[in-house]
């Protein structure tokens, strides 16, 4: 009876707020890669910019004032010069991207990190520079994968998903408190861990699929070579050592990613014997 109660009421409501105010659209183009995915967007594009360009400087400043900001003006100079590449090609996905307000600088940290943010707010960290010593190959696949999440604007993406999770986990957590005779708060928390794992999580691991594919598309275009992308991760595996289990995990497993990233990188070699015949 009571699974009954949440078929006949409990279910549609949840659905129905997830649908309320749904946007869908299409961020980029297809590309070589195929990545034609529509996205459902409850956040503003223009909001989104605004607070990343807000969190950017506060980061930079924050590194700046403790003298961990563009340290090595080698490394700056590197960075930049493969970001500036790929940004030239970035029209490939979409046609605004090479106008963006584009900021790249690099951290003196520890962490292998790198990451692009919302309108072309890059930062790389010495870390990942220093531990894996990439080459400019692979440096330019780790940049065109975080570049790829800023021009599918999967931060806006996810943004609007935790939005619609939260008020769905608030409204289906009184409804089943009430039926229950347990703490609205408890049920609220128990729809959210469960949408977590069942909707957020694997999303969260195609999105990143998505950026691996159009990340070793722009490094193509831009000349270098997107075979890279495979040893870059085949390092990246054997400096992580252990993972979690792949569907507890935002991310693929880098097997998983590995046999992702041979078969793009193979369907976009013209594009990468093209842009190298180009003066």
């Amino acid at each position: 009876m009571r699974s009954c109660f949440l078929r006949q009421w409990a279910l549609p409501v949840l659905a129905a707020v997830l649908a309320t105010a749904c946007a869908t659209t299409r961020t980029t183009g297809g590309g070589s890669v195929g990545v034609d995915r529509e996205q459902t967007m409850l956040v503003s594009s223009a909001a989104v910019d605004r607070s990343a360009a807000k969190a950017y400087h506060e980061a930079m400043g924050a590194a700046q004032s403790r003298n961990l900001l563009n340290r090595d003006p080698q490394q700056l100079e590197r960075v930049r010069t493969i970001v500036k590449r790929l940004i030239t090609v970035t029209a490939a996905f979409r046609s605004d991207a090479p106008a963006w307000r584009w900021e790249v600088n690099v951290v003196s940290s520890k962490e292998l990190n790198a990451w692009c943010m919302p309108g072309g707010k890059v930062a790389v960290y010495t870390g990942l520079i220093e531990q894996l010593r990439p080459t400019d190959d692979e440096l330019a696949a780790v940049l065109g994968h975080e570049i790829a999440h800023a021009l599918r604007e999967h931060g806006r993406e996810k943004a609007g998903q935790e939005a619609g999770l939260n008020v769905a986990a608030a409204v289906g957590g009184a409804l089943i408190g009430a039926y229950f005779g347990i703490d609205a708060g408890l049920g609220q928390s128990m729809i959210g861990g469960v949408g977590d794992l069942a909707f957020m999580r694997p999303n969260s691991r195609e999105m990143e699929q998505e950026a691996d594919r159009i990340g070793v598309e722009l490094a193509a275009r831009a000349g270098y070579d997107p075979q890279a992308a495979i040893s870059l991760w085949e390092k990246m595996g054997r400096v992580a050592g252990g993972q979690p289990p792949q569907w507890l995990s935002t991310h693929p497993s880098h097997q998983s990613r590995i046999a992702d990233l041979r078969v793009y990188a193979q369907r976009v070699q013209p594009l990468y014997s093209a842009a190298r015949r180009s003066p």
